[in-house]
């Protein structure tokens, strides 16, 4: 009598929230894609108990998780071992384990820079070098965006955040990077008006449904604004920016550019990413069609 093949490799993402999260979707069209066996869930953990929460699902037979708002802090922590992406941004959306323990990579940054450049080429801006971009938040969000941002040639970047302090440290932990680069990076206490090139929203308010109280000529036509966040239908930023005529995207496909990013650090391959962002792209108009 043979014995039952062994279950799939298991995945996961944590968050709390998590319910909304599209990442089992991305992973399975991955995996049909490449033809690669895996199981990958979506898991809520208690704000206060992430690292049980993790340790359970080791136990259970992990092998890798991303990992969303609010523990990207807490993840790189519990690293044994870090990227230097994921130790400069001291934030962490990917982690596996290995014979050498709990490690951990940001594929965050990785993931805005290359939805960015697909956007701006489609929408005929200039590419990102050269550009002024205000960055809102200063959370794991912003967190995993701000190194690789100030790699791909923004001219001057300039951090805002409601708590200053935190805004302070991010940016002092990029100085270096930012002289290597030549980009001027700054931290300002109230966003600029009718200075930005484009406006990324790295906070949280969206995931909440709050639109953010910006100054007016923040936001302004002939400007791009892109939201991290995003849902079925248009983010309160989106609909503020394009409200203020600026052209603006939410944040799916910056999910799966970072995704693939992970999938390749967990698997060995590359999947491709225009047919799934386009997959989840129809399913999101369905859905919001449905509850019209």
């Amino acid at each position: 009598m043979t014995s039952p093949p062994p279950p799939p490799p298991l995945y996961a993402v944590f968050g709390n929230p998590i319910a909304h999260s599209r990442s089992p979707r991305i992973h399975a069209l991955f995996a049909e894609q490449t033809g690669t066996a895996l199981r990958y869930e979506a898991r809520l953990a208690p704000v206060d108990g992430f690292e049980a929460a993790l340790d359970a699902f080791y136990a259970e037979g992990g092998r890798g998780a991303n990992i969303t708002v609010p523990f990207k802090f807490d993840a790189w922590r519990l690293c044994v071992r870090r990227s230097p992406a994921a130790q400069l941004a001291q934030a962490v959306n990917t982690l596996g384990w290995d014979e050498g323990g709990l490690w951990g990579d940001n594929t965050d940054g990785i993931g805005l820079v290359r939805d960015l450049a697909r956007v701006l080429a489609a929408d005929t801006h200039r590419p990102l070098q050269g550009q002024r971009v205000l960055l809102l938040g200063a959370g794991g969000a912003a967190s995993g965006v701000l190194g690789p941002l100030i790699a791909a040639g923004a001219r001057a970047i300039a951090l805002w955040n409601r708590s200053a302090d935190k805004a302070q440290a991010l940016a002092a932990r990029h100085s270096a990077l930012a002289a290597q680069h030549g980009a001027d990076l700054q931290v300002v206490l109230e966003p600029p008006t009718h200075w930005a090139d484009g406006v990324i929203n790295a906070t949280a308010a969206s995931l909440d449904g709050r639109a953010l109280d910006l100054p007016d000529g923040v936001l302004r036509p002939a400007q791009w604004a892109y939201d991290m966040m995003y849902g079925a239908h248009d983010t309160p930023f989106v609909a503020q920016a394009r409200a203020a005529g600026a052209s603006a995207w939410d944040g799916l496909g910056m999910l799966v550019e970072q995704a693939a990013q992970s999938y390749t650090l967990w698997h060995g391959e590359a999947p491709a990413t225009a047919p799934v962002l386009a997959t989840l792209r129809a399913e999101l108009a369905a859905a919001r069609q449905h509850s019209a």
